[in-house]
């Protein structure tokens, strides 16, 4: 039987695993799409329209929001970012999910739009405050200023935890994989999300009928 689509939404301070776990999801599940941002910014060298973001000329972008196109928006350095509602209703429709790797603020305009409905949220929480440096010096790629940066900002967005449907301490990545699994299974097999049962019970009562 079909089932409609989730919008699966992924959300923790920086060096807690989200992106990790979001990619070991969709190598996990390669029909679940993931959600490409509109961006208004320039593309960089080598970057393609549609794979890393979809480039839109600012005019375009604000007339998508005022028609209700994009289901989060933010403007970052002057530029905008948002994530576009077309492409997840198709996936939806098709009874595929859609991932969302994004912080609290976009989460949260999610969850209270048009497809606010069909979100399951989830937090990534590291061990400790000491283990998520140590997670953050330990990518090679930014520098100590950069690093007290992220890490400053690591406590306003922790502050929003609670504002999840489900919150997961990732501790040991394997482990924190498989119980984002039974999550996603669980919220898959909700029954509003299976337009199709009704349908069959009605069958099934119809057989009763007929013995």
């Amino acid at each position: 039987m079909m089932r409609r689509g989730l919008l699966l939404i992924l959300s923790s301070p920086s060096g807690a695993g989200k992106s990790t776990l979001a990619r070991m999801l969709m190598a996990w599940d390669p029909t679940m799409r993931f959600s490409v941002s509109a961006t208004t910014r320039a593309p960089r060298v080598g970057e393609v329209d549609g794979r890393e973001y979809w480039f839109k000329a600012r005019a375009d972008f604000e007339a998508m929001v005022a028609a209700g196109q994009m289901l989060e928006h933010a403007e970052v350095f002057g530029n905008f970012y948002g994530s576009p509602r077309g492409p997840v209703e198709v996936a939806m429709a098709e009874g595929r999910d859609t991932l969302f790797d994004i912080d609290w603020q976009g989460g949260q305009q999610i969850r209270n739009s048009a497809l606010g409905r069909d979100v399951v949220s989830v937090f990534i929480l590291p061990p400790s405050i000491a283990e998520l440096e140590r997670r953050l010096r330990g990518r090679g790629q930014d520098s100590d200023e950069v690093i007290a940066g992220r890490m400053a900002k690591s406590q306003a967005e922790i502050s929003h935890w609670a504002e999840y449907d489900y919150v997961l301490v990732n501790d040991d990545l394997d482990s924190t994989f498989k119980d984002l699994l039974t999550i996603l299974q669980a919220e898959r097999m909700q029954r509003d999300r299976q337009p199709g049962m009704a349908d069959f019970v009605r069958g099934l009562n119809r057989e009763f009928e007929g013995r």
